[in-house]
């Protein structure tokens, strides 16, 4: 596979500023999704609840890799990003395994709901989000590690995995303030568990009205 292309190199305070406006969009998807999520309820908990509780259920399990996921990468990845070029672990088979950990814990909050299109808007509008502040770190890490950097882009997929590219290493320097920090950050997403049961308590009795139905 050819290296891709990368831009120019960004300043390190351009990314700072990026990751600011990251989390930013990120709070207000996060408020559009809870005003979808509260005024809309599942059209398979009508038509089949079986699989409307097997959404749910996927949405859990979605939810505990993100968490687990986002822990697992900072063990490899805490205290080294911009300084060293992590090569192993999870980012031997995905540049971006910490992004792609969340995207799967925002789709697994779509999921909750019971509904398929709302977790796939979710997961796509989260990889929107990711996008140009992906494409900025990358033209960053191109400008300091140069050929390495390029030969990395060349070998491992930016998003999706390469499960066969895998390898590690026998040992880690861990920072666990990082690693406690992001584990801790990352189980918020368990706070759409019992958001979910309150509103569907709401709606049945209802003080929430339900304007749509989505699959």
């Amino acid at each position: 596979m050819a290296p891709v292309d990368i831009p120019a190199p960004a300043p390190p305070s351009n990314l700072q500023a990026l990751q600011r406006k990251r989390k930013q969009a990120l709070r207000v998807l996060g408020a559009l999704s809870v005003a979808a999520f509260l005024l809309t309820d599942s059209y398979w908990r009508i038509i089949s609840p079986d699989f409307f509780t097997l959404l749910r259920g996927l949405g859990v399990l979605a939810i505990l890799a993100c968490i687990f996921g986002r822990t697992w990468c900072t063990l490899y990845i805490g205290g080294h990003k911009k300084r060293e070029l992590i090569e192993h672990g999870p980012y031997s088979i995905v540049r971006n395994p910490l992004y792609v950990f969340t995207t799967l814990g925002t789709a697994g909050v779509g999921l909750l709901t019971g509904s398929i299109v709302l977790a796939l808007a979710m997961g796509a509008m989260t990889l929107f989000v990711f996008w140009r502040v992906v494409l900025a770190e990358e033209a960053f890490l191109a400008g300091v590690f140069g050929a390495t950097f390029r030969e990395f882009t060349a070998r491992v997929p930016r998003f999706w995995p390469r499960f066969s590219a895998w390898k590690d290493v026998d040992e880690l320097r861990l920072k666990p303030r990082l690693v406690l920090q992001t584990f801790l950050d990352a189980s918020l997403f368990l706070l759409a568990v019992p958001l979910v049961w309150l509103k569907d308590l709401a709606q049945a009795s209802g003080w929430l009205p339900v304007l749509l139905h989505l699959i």
